[in-house]
Order: C-alpha cells, then sequence, then structure tokens
C-alpha cells in the first residue's frame, strides 16, 4: 500500500511515518522542515511543501497514494485554524487525483459524551478543556465538516488527552461514539489506530472514539 503522510514531523504523524514503514508501506511524507523528520527508509520519500493551504501543490504529494493520513493540527492555542485550513486543500488535492480514502485526527471533546461516562468527564474534566480550548475544538469541528460534506472516505480519530508513552497496540475504541472513561492515549497508540482504519471498511464515513 502507497499511502501520503501529513503531519510527518508531529507527534503523531511521526509514528504514523515509522509504523508505516515497519508495516510495510510504501510513504509519501508531507513536510515543512525536513530536517525535522529523522527517520529514514528506503520506502520513504519525503516531500518539503511550503504551505498546508493550496491545493494544486498538494496535488503531487497524494497523487498514486491510496489512502492519505493526516496529524495536521495547531501546535498552540493561538496558531489559528490550522487542521480545517489544510484539511481542505488536501481534500481538493485528493479529489483532482482521484484519491479517496482520507483518515485524521481530531479530538474527544468534538465528539459526544458517551454512555458510562464519569461525573468527572462529564461535569468537570470535558466541559473546563472544551471552554479552554474552545478555538482549537472549533477548527477541529470545521475540519471533521468538510470532511464529512466531500467525496472522500473519510474517517476521524478521536482521541483524549495525548501522552509520550511507547506503542502497546492494546486500548480501548468505539466506531461512532468516544469511549466511557476514557482519559489518556499515547500519540503512539494513536497512530496506530489510524492505520488500522485505513483497511477496516466498518470505519468509513465514521468517527472512533480511542482510549485506554
Amino acid at each position: 500500500m502507497r499511502m501520503t503522510v501529513f503531519g510527518a514531523t508531529g507527534g503523531i504523524g511521526s509514528h504514523v511515518v515509522r509504523q508505516a514503514l515497519d508495516r510495510g508501506f510504501t510513504v509519501t511524507a508531507v513536510v515543512r522542515d525536513p530536517v525535522r523528520l529523522d527517520v529514514r527508509h528506503s520506502a520513504l520519500e519525503v516531500t518539503t511543501v511550503s504551505t498546508l493551504d493550496d491545493a494544486d501543490a498538494l496535488a503531487p504529494v497524494v497523487r498514486g497514494s491510496d489512502a492519505v493520513l493526516s496529524g495536521v493540527g495547531p501546535r498552540g492555542r493561538h496558531d489559528g485554524p490550522v487542521a480545517s485550513t489544510a484539511t481542505r486543500a488536501i481534500l481538493r488535492a485528493m479529489h483532482a487525483e482521484s484519491v479517496r480514502r482520507l483518515v485524521a485526527v481530531s479530538a474527544a471533546p468534538v465528539g459526544p459524551t458517551p454512555d458510562g461516562d464519569s461525573f468527572l468527564n462529564r461535569r468537570i474534566v470535558l466541559p473546563a478543556i472544551s471552554a479552554l480550548l474552545k478555538d482549537l475544538y472549533a477548527d477541529l469541528r470545521a475540519m471533521e465538516h468538510a470532511m464529512a460534506n466531500s467525496p472522500a472516505q473519510w474517517t476521524v480519530v478521536r482521541p483524549p488527552k495525548l501522552v509520550n508513552k511507547p506503542l502497546t497496540g492494546r486500548y480501548r475504541s468505539a466506531i461512532g461514539s468516544n469511549v466511557a472513561r476514557g482519559y489518556t492515549i499515547s500519540r503512539a497508540d494513536v497512530a496506530h489506530a489510524m492505520l488500522d482504519a485505513v483497511g477496516d471498511p466498518a470505519t468509513i464515513y465514521r468517527a472512533i472514539g480511542i482510549a485506554y
């Protein structure tokens, strides 16, 4: 399988690149600063782009891909609508090149509160985080809306708090919902879930909640 990875130098995207290569895939990693990607592999092509909002510039990097995976998102609270702006351009580039499969990372607060969730999550944690990071989650909602209204075969993965821990491959998931009482997950395991989703038809046109 050939895939294009956007946000390839980010906390999740870099794991996607490494794990995809470990699975035997051919990877095009799209970066703005190639120095930040410390991966070398015969099946890896690193492509530098100056911007992620120009569909014409992105079309060549998705050409011939079986799937596109995106870990694009803001690095801080005041970065603006990074995810939605980039995803709209990615979707246009995919459409121009007849590439349909897209898996992107979102966040748990964008989704509904699941049945059986804890009082702590429902009444304290999620409302506080949603208020503090309202612009970030508005950006992710706009991203999800763009995906849902596109011709792409899309999947969004919604993790809770991200932590830097090793890949386990052991976590809970819920298609169409968040995971009840799910508080954290590692960036490596988010990448694992994204790669698993690529080949799972049950996840097409759906959001997936994941957590430990």
